[in-house]
C-alpha cells in the first residue's frame, strides 16, 4: 500500500465522518496488517510485546468507501518509483507520519510506526549524513553480570550534577538494553569477543564496562543497519536534501496542534507542504553554533529553533558539552604531510581541527598530559582521565590558558600496538593521513570542541513536547536524561529508547486527529498562504548577500566561542546575547525580503539558538555541569532545578477566515520577558501557560497510556518549577548587523 500524490480525504477510525470534500480512510484489512508484519524490516513490531496491542488503524493511501468496506480496485497500484514521483510533483504532501531527521532517533521511529502508516522522512541533506554517522565510542547497555541498572542510574546522576530528572534515567537505563539487543536483531556488526559475546569498553564517568561498540565506527554501523531496514520498508519514503523551515501549528479546543511542517526541496527550490497526523522531531543538535565542533556542518539547531518558534517549550540550553579531545592539526605539519601523499591539505580553521578522539581511548588507558610532560589531571579530579567531561574539559581548558598553550597529549602509547590498532582503526588512520603520526607509538594532540547540546526541546517520558502531535528525540529534545552533563555513551541509547517510547502516544494522536480536526487537516493541505509568505528564492543570494552571510554567521559562532564557551561571565555573556539578538533580527529581516534560502534559514537558526542558550546562561547564577561562571563559581541549591523558556505565541486557528485562508507559523518576534531583568512573577506565568498546555495532554493520552506497558511510569511528565527566561532583546542592545541593502556590503563588522 503506498501513498500517491492526491487530496487524501480523511474519515475518523471512530466511526465519524470528517469534511465531506475528504475522502474516507478507515482500518487497513488484516490481510494487509499480516503482509506488513512479514517483512523483513518490521522486526520491531513483531518483536516488541509493548506494541502488540495496537491496532493498524491509520493509510492514508488506503482504499476504502465512506461505510468502511474495502473498494475493489480498477487498476493496479503504482508502483514504488511511480509514487515517489507523483509526490515529488506536489506541493502538498500528505503523511501519517513526518519524522524531521534521519539519526538514529529518527530511523528508529519511522521503523516502530511504519506498520501503522505511511511515513515521510525529510533530511536536509542525504540520508546518513547526521551526528550518528560520526559517533565513534559506543552505545552503553548493562549487559555484564557484575553490571547492575542502579549502577548505570548513579552514573547518570552524578555526571548531570543530580539536575537530571530521575524517572528519565531510570527508563533509559532499564529497557536500555533491550533496545540495543535491537539493533543487533537488526543487524548492527558490533565488535564481539573470541567467544562471541559483545565486547564492552568503558568510558569516563562510568563504574563499569557497558560499552557497546562497532571498533571506533559505532554510530556509522548503527546508521547502516538502519538505513538498510528503512530503505526495505515500503511504507517508509526519504525526501532528502529537504530543508524543514518551519511547523504548521493549528488550535484545537484552544490547545496548540502540529499538522505537519513547510519544507525547502534545495534541488527544485521549491516549498512544500508535509501535512501529517503526527510528527517527530528528530533533527540533531547544534554544535554549528560554535566554530570548533565535532558536529557535522548539518547541525545548525533547526528543530530547536523552529519549535521554539511554534511555541514549544525549550529547556537547558544553557549545558553545553564541550568534548575534551578532539584532534588538534597544526597547519604546517599537515600541509607537510598532504604535500608529501600528494594530497589536498585539510581545511583547517585557526590551526585546529575538530575531529573527535573518542572517550574510549581514555577508557582504555590512555592518558593526559601538557607539552612538559606532566599528568596535569592528577591536580583537579582523582578519577583523573576518567572523570565525566566537564571536568576533564575545564581541566584542559585551563592548562591552555594558564600555560599558553594550543594543545595537550592524549597517550595510548603505552598499551600493545596490535590493540590499539585493533580497537581505535578510524582514529588510527585519521591520525596518519593527516599528521603523519602513529598512535601506537606517538601521543595525540588534542583540544576541547564543541560535541554535544544536553538541552532542547522539553519533553516528558513518552517523547511528547508541549504542543500536541509534536514528538521529539535525541540531541534536539531535552528529555531530562542528561541533566548539567551527559554521561559518556547514553546518548544513542536516549534515541534509541525515546524514539521506542513515542510509538504509543504517536499513534493515538493520530487517532484523535482523524476524529476531531479533519477540518484543519483540510485547511492544512490547501491553504496556499504559506506559498506567498514563505517564497523561495528565485535567483539566490547576491554576492555581496552572500558575503554578508558568512562573515556574520562566523563572526556570531566565533563570539559565543569566547564569551559563552567553557568558562564564562556574566558581561560576556550580555554582549554575545546582544550580537546575536540582532543576527536573529537582521536574518529574519533578510528572509523576508529575499525568501527562503538555505544560507538565511541556517543563520536565523543558530542567531536563534545562540539567543536561548546565552539567555539560560545569564539566568543561571551558579556553577554546575557543562556551565561555569566565574561569577557564580560554586553550587547554588535553590538553582538546583532546570531551565524552561516558551515564547508566547497566539496560535491562530486555519479555520476562523485568516486572509487567504492560511495559518500562522510561529515566528520569532513579539512580545518576550528581558532575561536580564526577568522576575519571578514571569517565572509564574511560563509555568501556568506549560501546565495549561499539558492539561489537554494527559486527558487525551490517559486511557492510551493506561494500556500501555509503560504506564507505571508514564505519569512523570516533567513540568517546569522556575523559568529562568523567555529571551527577548535587550534594550540597550547596540545594532551591530545590517544586511546589505541591493549591492551595498557594510563596512562595518560585528565586534563583542
Amino acid at each position: 500500500m503506498f501513498c500517491v500524490a492526491q487530496n487524501y480525504k480523511l474519515r475518523s477510525p471512530c466511526g465519524q465522518k470528517g469534511d465531506s470534500s475528504w475522502n474516507s480512510v478507515t482500518v487497513p484489512s488484516r490481510k494487509y496488517k499480516t503482509k506488513l508484519a512479514q517483512h523483513p524490516s518490521q522486526f520491531f513490531a513483531n518483536n516488541h510485546p509493548h506494541h502488540s496491542h495496537r491496532q493498524n488503524i491509520i493509510s492514508l493511501g488506503s482504499r476504502r468507501n465512506n461505510n468502511g468496506s474495502e473498494r475493489p480496485s480498477s487498476s493496479r497500484p503504482p508502483s514504488q518509483n511511480q509514487s515517489a514521483d507523483m509526490f515529488r510533483r506536489s506541493p502538498v504532501k500528505q503523511f501519517d507520519f513526518l519524522v524531521i531527521g534521519s539519526g538514529i532517533s529518527g530511523l528508529t521511529y519511522a521503523l516502530k510506526v511504519a506498520p501503522y502508516g505511511n511515513v515521510a522522512i525529510v533530511t536536509k541533506a542525504d540520508d546518513k549524513e547526521g551526528c550518528t554517522r560520526y559517533a565513534q565510542g559506543g552505545v552503553c547497555a548493562v549487559l555484564d553480570k557484575s553490571d547492575s541498572v542502579e549502577s548505570h542510574v548513579s552514573d547518570t546522576m552524578i555526571a548531570g550534577a543530580h539536575l537530571n530528572d530521575l524517572s528519565a534515567v531510570d527508563v533509559v537505563c532499564r529497557e536500555g538494553p533491550a533496545r540495543v539487543l535491537e539493533l543487533v536483531t537488526l543487524g548492527a556488526d558490533f565488535t564481539r569477543n573470541n567467544d562471541g559475546s559483545l565486547h564492552l569498553t568503558r568510558e569516563g564517568g562510568h563504574s563499569n564496562r557497558r560499552i557497546v561498540h562497532a571498533a571506533d565506527l559505532t554510530g556509522a554501523e548503527i546508521e547502516r543497519a538502519l538505513l538498510a531496514s528503512a530503505h526495505a520498508n515500503p511504507n517508509i519514503h526519504f525526501f532528502e536534501h529537504h530543508l524543514t523551515v518551519d511547523l504548521i501549528v493549528d488550535d484545537y479546543m484552544g490547545v496548540p496542534h502540529c499538522l505537519g511542517a513547510d519544507v525547502l526541496d534545495q534541488v527544485t527550490n521549491q516549498m512544500m507542504r508535509f501535512v501529517s497526523l503526527s510528527t517527530m522531531l528528530a533533527s540533531g543538535g547544534a554544535g554549528q553554533v560554535f566554530p570548533n565542533t565535532t558536529n557535522p556542518h548539518v547541525s545548525t539547531g533547526d528543530g530547536i529553533a523552529m519549535a521554539y518558534r511554534a511555541g514549544a517549550v525549550v529547556s537547558n540550553l544553557e549545558f553545553v558539552q564541550f568534548h575534551p579531545t578532539s584532534l588538534y592539526v597544526d597547519p604546517g605539519r599537515a600541509a607537510a604531510v598532504a604535500a608529501a601523499s600528494r594530497r589536498t591539505s585539510p581545511n583547517l580553521s585557526k590551526g585546529g581541527s575538530s575531529f573527535l578522539i573518542t572517550e574510549a581511548v581514555r577508557g582504555e588507558g590512555g592518558m593526559l598530559f601538557n607539552q612538559s610532560g606532566e599528568r596535569f589531571m592528577e591536580r583537579y579530579d582523582n578519577r583523573l582521565e576518567l572523570a565525566p567531561r566537564d571536568i576533564v574539559a575545564r581541566s584542559i581548558h585551563d592548562q591552555l590558558v594558564s600555560r599558553n598553550e594550543k594543545f595537550v597529549l592524549l597517550d595510548i602509547s603505552h598499551k600493545p600496538r596490535d590493540e590499539v590498532l585493533h580497537h581505535f582503526p578510524n582514529i588510527a588512520r585519521r591520525c596518519q593521513e593527516t599528521l603523519g603520526l602513529d598512535i601506537s607509538k606517538e601521543p595525540i594532540p588534542v583540544v576541547p570542541a564543541q560535541h554535544y547540546t544536553c538541552g532542547g526541546v522539553n519533553t516528558g517520558l513518552l517523547a511528547e513536547t508541549s504542543i500536541q502531535g509534536l514528538f521529539a528525540c535525541g540531541e534536539v529534545a531535552c528529555s531530562g536524561l542528561h541533566g548539567a552533563n551527559r554521561l559518556a555513551s547514553n546518548s544513542l541509547l536516549e534515541g534509541l529508547v525515546f524514539a521506542d517510547r513515542a510509538v504509543n502516544p504517536s499513534v493515538a494522536h493520530a487517532e484523535h486527529v482523524l476524529c476531531n480536526l479533519g477540518r484543519q487537516l483540510h485547511y492544512a493541505a490547501a491553504s496556499a498562504d504559506f506559498r506567498g509568505s514563505r517564497q523561495a528564492a528565485a535567483d539566490g543570494l547576491s554576492p555581496s548577500m552572500m558575503n554578508w552571510v558568512a562573515r556574520t554567521r562566523q563572526q556570531l559562532r566565533e563570539a559565543m566561542w569566547r564569551n559563552c564557551g567553557i568558562v564564562r561571565r556574566s558581561v560576556e555573556l550580555a554582549q554575545v546575547h546582544a550580537l546575536a539578538v540582532e543576527v536573529r533580527e537582521a536574518a529574519t529581516a533578510a528572509l523576508s525580503k529575499h525568501g527562503m534560502m538555505v544560507e538565511l534559514i541556517e543563520l536565523q537558526n543558530l542567531a536563534t539558538v545562540a539567543e536561548l542558550t546565552v539567555a539560560c546562561a545569564l539566568q543561571r547564577k551558579e556553577s554546575r555541569g557543562l556551565h561555569y561562571t566565574l561569577d557564580y563559581p560554586n553550587l547554588n541549591d535553590s538553582m538546583k532545578q532546570p531551565s524552561y523558556m516558551m515564547k508566547p505565541t497566539k496560535h491562530y486557528s486555519m479555520t476562523r477566515g485568516m486572509g487567504g485562508g492560511g495559518m500562522l507559523v510561529g515566528g520569532v518576534g513579539g512580545h518576550h520577558i528581558d532575561p536580564l531583568n526577568s522576575s519571578p512573577s514571569s517565572h509564574r506565568n511560563l509555568q501556568s501557560q506549560f501546565d495549561a498546555k499539558h492539561l489537554y495532554h494527559h486527558h487525551h493520552l490517559g486511557n492510551q497510556q493506561r494500556r500501555s506497558s509503560f504506564s507505571s511510569s508514564s505519569s512523570s511528565t516533567k513540568r517546569p518549577t522556575i523559568s529562568p527566561s523567555i529571551i527577548s532583546p535587550s534594550a540597550a542592545a547596540a545594532s551591530f548587523v545590517t544586511p546589505p541593502a541591493q549591492e551595498v556590503v557594510p563596512n562595518s563588522d560585528i565586534l563583542v
